[in-house]
């Protein structure tokens, strides 16, 4: 996948997610820098739509509904929105539109975890969005191996019965959802 070898940075943030600089992306998850990221949580009709993610880091394990990287443009840091339909788009084939409302902030996590499949880091400060689909999204399978839709029930009886992104299980302990 080109977009996988695109040279990107990101935000390396402190503990009190302060922007202390920028990182090269994958350095940041070889490394395990600690660096700011979003996760967008999808709804329809009352389910959550969840990712079955295809991806260098955390390769087939689930996501609420996808998650990414504010990334700087020259030396300007995205603004989350603007990540968020970027990565919509992308990951899912949808446009802004396909969402009922502007995408609301309901929390941010902090966690570090340690890819078994791989010899990255996820070490982040995780903004959590969540929205609303007009449709039911078809995924780019470039970047998903498919879907589900479930109910927020049915996502918490999974705790050991299926491979959840790590920040997943933060924002189930942390009852965000």
């Amino acid at each position: 996948m080109d977009y996988y070898k695109e040279k990107q940075f990101i935000a390396q943030v402190d503990k009190n997610d302060k922007i202390i600089g920028k990182v090269e992306k994958w350095e940041a998850h070889k490394k395990a820098v600690l660096h700011r990221a979003f996760t967008m949580i999808l709804y329809f009709q009352d389910k959550i739509v969840i990712q079955h993610r295809r991806h260098p880091v955390f390769d087939g394990y689930f996501d609420l509904s996808f998650s990414s990287h504010q990334i700087f443009i020259n030396d300007t840091l995205e603004d989350d929105l603007t990540a968020i339909y970027k990565t919509l788009k992308r990951e899912w084939n949808l446009e802004k539109s396909g969402l009922t409302a502007v995408p609301k902030k309901i929390g941010q996590i902090y966690y570090k975890a340690k890819d078994p499949q791989s010899v990255f880091y996820d070490h982040e400060i995780d903004y959590i969005y969540e929205g609303t689909l007009k449709n039911l999204p078809t995924p780019n399978y470039d970047f998903a191996y498919g879907y589900r839709l479930v109910n927020l029930l049915e996502i918490r009886n999974w705790k050991l019965e299926i491979k959840m992104a790590p920040w997943v299980k933060v924002l189930l302990e942390e009852k965000l959802i």
